[in-house]
Order: C-alpha cells, then structure tokens, then sequence
C-alpha cells in the first residue's frame, strides 16, 4: 500500500486561486535562471482574475492539496506547474494527456534554459519549431515554440 494519496484531476474553481499561485511559485523558485518579477499579491491576481476566468483550468489534488496545475486557452497550453515535492509521479504526464486529448494541434513555449521540461514535452511527442531571443516574453529569456501534431 502506498504512502501517497490519490492523485484527483479536476477542473479548479475560483476558490482553488491562492492554492494554484503558491504552487506556481514554489515550482518557479526552483529555477535558479528564472527572474522574479511578481508578487505573491500578483501571482495570486494573476491565477484569480486572468487564468481562471479565461482558460480551462486542470488542478492535481491530493488529499484536498493542490499538488499541480495546467492552463489550456484554445491550442495552447499555458501553464504546467507542479509542486517541486511532486515531481517525477507521472501527475504533469496525466495532467498533460488529459487536458490535450482530443486536440490535434498542441503549441506551447518553453524557455530554453528549462532543460527538464524540455525534455518531459519531447518525450511527450512536442517538437520544437521557433527558438526565441526572449524579446517577445517578460523574463527577456529565450524561449521555444514546441508543437505537437496528431
């Protein structure tokens, strides 16, 4: 028997927000490259007030903890984040399939610099098709457009 609880994919809710941004951000603090450029005040406004009313929201729940989250606004995904405690589980891979299924034309970018998630989107099939100077995101990093064909 495991010691983990089951992992619950289900659509977020408004009151998910504040769960969802801290999950957000501690996954972001593990990237030593990555600028902080938000508040947790505007991480939490973000999530709250733009992701949740304009995209299709996945959270992983674990017990009744927000463990993961993705964003999907129309082919894109937008977001993936997983609390750092949870990665390697297989939930981003789960998260992934569901939220993608049935879609013939998947788009994402990555930041180049993010050699993890660049390998978990190749191996889920993405290619990459544009390298970015990083003028066209906040952070100015270089970034990559990777699509998924099916």
């Amino acid at each position: 028997m495991s010691s983990f609880p089951e992992i619950l994919l289900r659509p977020a809710i408004g009151s998910d927000a504040a769960a969802i941004a801290i999950t957000m951000r501690a996954s972001l603090n593990t990237l030593s490259w990555m600028p902080l450029l938000h508040t947790p005040e505007k991480d939490l406004f973000f999530i709250r007030d733009i992701l949740l009313p304009n995209q299709q929201v996945t959270v992983a729940d674990a017990g009744g903890r927000i463990v993961g989250f993705i964003a999907i606004g129309g082919e894109w995904v937008e977001q993936l984040y997983l609390d750092p405690a949870w990665t390697g589980r297989g939930i981003g891979s789960r998260l992934l399939a569901q939220a993608i299924a049935g879609m013939s034309l998947v788009k994402l970018h990555c930041f180049q610099a993010n050699t993890g998630a660049r390998r978990f989107y190749e191996r889920h099939g993405f290619r990459a098709e544009a390298f970015g100077d990083g003028s066209a995101n906040e952070e100015g990093l270089p970034d990559i457009l990777y699509v998924l064909r099916r």
